[in-house]
């Protein structure tokens, strides 16, 4: 409220004063508007966000609970009030007809969600044969899996599920809920030192915690209960998280705790460690990079009567990566499954043909010195392997054909990939401890035999075995502790001596990671292939071939390291694919899709283009989003052309450009003139974004056609329409700028463009962020238009990423110089892609125009482009040339 009223009174004295307002006045003014108007572009870009993860979901193949749907519609519908309350506080509260627009759409969408089901019991204990996987919201996936899988035969260990509704339970009986999230308000994403702070805090108060009569008894109650039915006085049993989400199409793989061989009398304590390792630095390290909110999920436990296994390991049912290996992967370790999930030890791994009689194709016996075993009465401990196992494969091979003929059956039953955790018990058994679903994934536009090794560079590293194709550059960090990951640097190269899944503290700041041990079946793998992350594993000499500090090029393609940067590695990015699974949930998500997703609102122009016509949110912020342009960049009595304040940009380049300066960003402006030249310019970064528009070897190259598929196309009105009296944004570009700050913006249509940058002297301050979006071409070529861009920003040093006809890419904690450089290139990218459009009309023409732009080629000459296009120099861009 304070806020508005500022907005007021600032406003009473702009336009209630006769003459010409201050600059200060407008300053103060635009800098209000300014901040209104970035909170509509956040919300908006969360919806887009949004709307992008739920049309993934609609594709069927993966799997989600009713919490999904419920978290991500309250949330669409939060962003689409945010963006209507800056819309309408940015105005002058000219659009309160939308905010009953709103609440239109979000009662249709209540209507479809309905009420939620409760839980169909009156305990928190459910016997694991009564467990289906409708009830993945009350159990989770992994009690949801496995109940499941018993319905088709396979062996699963007698077992019980502790609820969700339990956890909740032992929250409130404790009053946790308050004191835990004023723990998570200390945590800073950024440093990992308060994670680990806040984790140690929280689990302290739930381990200290009491446990509810009624949970206790009825746990201790269902424990009796499995004794009894196995014949015996007591039976010790393993206890595995199966929280919310967890086994889905996220897997959360070695995020929470799993304890082995638990006795009866510790079943309480051991339920207490497992809810408090929901807030480990892992586990929440990785809901903050996931993006995942901790009251959209909850805490289940599965109870699983003991394997004293022989043999242990992993299956999957496909190969992770590679789309062309749809055959069986088994890994397989002597004594217990967490020395093979875990990266303590290379498992032996046999590759096993999905059809006719499940013939091993393949079959690597790796050196198995020691193995995890079961203490007789309570916990674990590490045994050597007698020396005539060490060098024989854990399986035979009938024992592997009735394995893989269990992983065939779970991908037929849930209709997509599996993996699978299994172990062989003392009497030859082979049981399914879990199931989830496998996640796909592929390199882009090339499958991994496509990809040669590159010659010319110092091998440091040769083996192992990829758990996630790509390539990453960067100094290496040696990590041996916990505290190594506290201290681990943006853009290093992870090397360590086995995996972990602790890793993924740091697998949003990491460019790669390389092992000397490990396995592309482990959780740590897993989790690479969750953040695309290239992972190269087994290498047996990392730690001794690679030097702190040293920069090198990771090749999870080839299986090598390189000594320095290989530029012709670094184009290549993977490609999620997904997975099929069907869901219960589906056809609630289609029904709550109908009011979320569609867009009916397309042209800006059409007399339909109105609130009344709105029926989805997608169509709402669409509306918002145009109006919020009109009202933050109509020249108006507040902030116009004619008083001095927004200033066209006097320049050589084909743009209508418009200047407003925050302060600092111009100097030497005469107050009463209307027009700026370059030379006036202040802002570093717009000074630098000027020098690459300006160059003349990219002005000079003769323009080509303009169509609807090339970059430029976001400018075309702009270049071709004559002026507007009505001055919408569209017409014109915009830049906002400081001394050490710009924002430019541009839209025309259907196309829209934002580069953000800071650039000063504090390196932790700067960055540069540049996303384009949309294209009324078909998706063929604004999906080619989009890869061209994401492969000159990516050879530029670019995170990128790509999501339907969207690439957003950033660049962050460089020093200035290096900062002015990359802008001084995106200068010269605006100007070069005018040109790109009539060469996406093949697949060539993609790499073939980003390797010109890379190689300082602007001319664009067709017989330069067919040769680019058939063979591509080494090399990256001289930015000062």
């Amino acid at each position: 409220m304070e806020t508005l009223n500022l907005f007021r009174e600032i406003y009473r004295k702009v336009t209630g004063r006769r003459g010409r307002p201050s600059r200060d006045d407008l300053a103060a003014a635009f800098r209000f508007r300014y901040a209104c108007f970035k909170d509509l572009l956040d919300s908006n870009t969360q919806l887009l966000n949004i709307i992008a993860d739920l049309e993934e979901k609609l594709s069927g193949r993966h799997v989600f609970g009713m919490s999904y749907v419920r978290s991500q519609a309250a949330r669409a519908a939060f962003h689409a009030f945010r963006m209507i309350k800056s819309l309408d506080v940015l105005s002058g509260h000219k659009y309160p007809v939308l905010y009953g627009v709103l609440d239109r759409i979000n009662g249709n969408i209540k209507d479809r969600l309905g009420e939620k089901k409760e839980l169909p019991l009156t305990g928190p204990v459910l016997p694991l044969s009564a467990v289906t996987r409708d009830m993945v919201d009350w159990v989770g996936g992994k009690n949801a899996h496995l109940g499941e899988a018993m319905k088709l035969g396979l062996p699963i260990p007698a077992g019980f599920a502790i609820t969700t509704r339990a956890y909740a339970d032992f929250l409130a009986f404790n009053d946790l809920v308050d004191e835990i999230n004023k723990q998570k308000m200390e945590i800073d994403p950024a440093d990992p030192q308060t994670v680990k702070q806040v984790s140690e805090a929280i689990q302290a108060m739930i381990i200290g915690a009491q446990m509810p009569p009624a949970l206790a008894e009825a746990i201790t109650a269902a424990y009796a209960r499995m004794t009894s039915e196995a014949g015996e006085s007591a039976v010790r049993v393993s206890m595995r998280s199966s929280a919310i989400g967890e086994d889905s199409e996220l897997s959360f793989a070695g995020q929470y705790l799993t304890i082995l061989n638990v006795p009866g009398d510790e079943l309480l304590p051991a339920y207490k460690k497992i809810l408090a390792s929901f807030y480990t630095p892992r586990a929440i390290s990785y809901r903050l990079n996931k993006g995942i909110r901790d009251e959209d999920i909850a805490m289940s436990v599965v109870c699983l009567q003991m394997v004293d296994a022989v043999a242990s390991g992993v299956m999957y049912s496909h190969h992770p990566f590679n789309v062309r290996d749809d055959n069986i992967l088994i890994s397989a370790v002597w004594g217990l499954g967490p020395y093979a999930v875990d990266g303590v030890i290379t498992p032996d791994t046999y590759r096993v043909a999905k059809t006719g009689d499940l013939g091993i194709l393949d079959m690597k016996v790796a050196r198995k010195a020691v193995q995890l075993v079961a203490n007789p009465i309570a916990g674990l401990h590490e045994s050597p392997v007698p020396p005539q196992l060490q060098d024989q494969p854990c399986l035979s091979p009938d024992q592997i054909k009735v394995l893989a003929g269990y992983g065939v059956r779970l991908e037929e039953h849930y209709h997509g990939p599996q993996d699978v955790e299994w172990a062989l018990d003392q009497a030859g058994r082979l049981m399914v401890l879990q199931s989830r679903p496998l996640v796909l994934q592929a390199p882009t536009g090339k499958e991994l035999q496509d990809i040669p090794a590159v010659t010319g560079y110092p091998v440091l590293v040769e083996g192992g075995a990829a758990a996630f194709p790509g390539a990453g550059c960067g100094p290496a960090f040696l990590v041996g502790s916990d505290e190594d990951l506290l201290n681990f640097p943006e853009g290093a190269v992870l090397v360590a001596r086995h995996s972990s899944p602790k890793f993924v503290m740091v697998m949003a700041k990491a460019q790669a990671i390389v092992t000397d041990s490990g396995s592309i079946s482990g959780h740590m793998a897993s989790l690479s292939r969750e953040f695309s992350l290239p992972t190269l594993l087994d290498t047996k000499v990392a730690t001794q071939a690679i030097g702190p500090g040293q920069i090198v090029t990771v090749d999870a393609y080839t299986c090598r390291v390189y000594e320095g940067r290989v530029p012709e590695l670094l184009d290549h990015q993977p490609l999620r694919e997904s997975l099929l699974k069907d869901t219960p949930v589906y056809e609630t998500l289609k029904q709550v899709a109908e009011f979320i997703l569609p867009l009916h609102l397309v042209d800006p122009r059409a007399p339909e283009f109105s609130p009344d016509f709105c029926r989805s949110l997608h169509d709402l912020g669409r509306l918002v989003h145009e109006f919020s342009y009109t009202e933050m960049f109509k020249i108006s009595d507040l902030v116009s052309a004619r008083e001095g304040y927004a200033l066209k940009l006097d320049a050589a380049i084909p743009l209508d450009l418009y200047l407003i300066d925050l302060g600092g960003g111009l100097t030497g402006a005469d107050p009463e003139a209307s027009k700026v030249t370059p030379d006036q310019v202040a802002s570093v970064p717009l000074q630098a974004l000027l020098q690459g528009m300006l160059r003349e070897d990219v002005r000079a190259s003769e323009p080509r056609p303009v169509q609807l598929s090339g970059l430029m196309a976001v400018m075309r009105e702009q270049l071709l329409a004559a002026p507007n009296v009505e001055e919408r944004f569209g017409e014109r570009s915009y830049a906002i700028i400081s001394d050490k700050y710009l924002n430019f913006s541009s839209r025309v249509g259907y196309h829209y463009s934002v580069l953000d940058a800071y650039c000063g002297a504090t390196v932790n301050k700067n960055y540069i962020t540049f996303s384009f979006k949309g294209g009324a071409a078909d998706d063929v070529r604004r999906s080619r238009r989009v890869r061209a861009i994401a492969i000159v920003l990516m050879g530029l040093d670019f995170s990128v990423e790509v999501k339907g006809d969207r690439v957003d890419a950033r660049l962050q904690k460089y020093e200035a110089p290096v900062i002015q450089e990359k802008l001084d290139l995106i200068g010269r990218l605006l100007i070069f892609t005018r040109q790109m459009d009539m060469l996406m009309t093949s697949e060539a023409g993609v790499e073939a125009v980003a390797q010109n732009f890379l190689q300082g080629n602007y001319s664009l000459d067709m017989g330069a482009i067919a040769a680019s296009g058939q063979e591509t120099a080494p090399g990256s861009p001289a930015a000062g040339d």
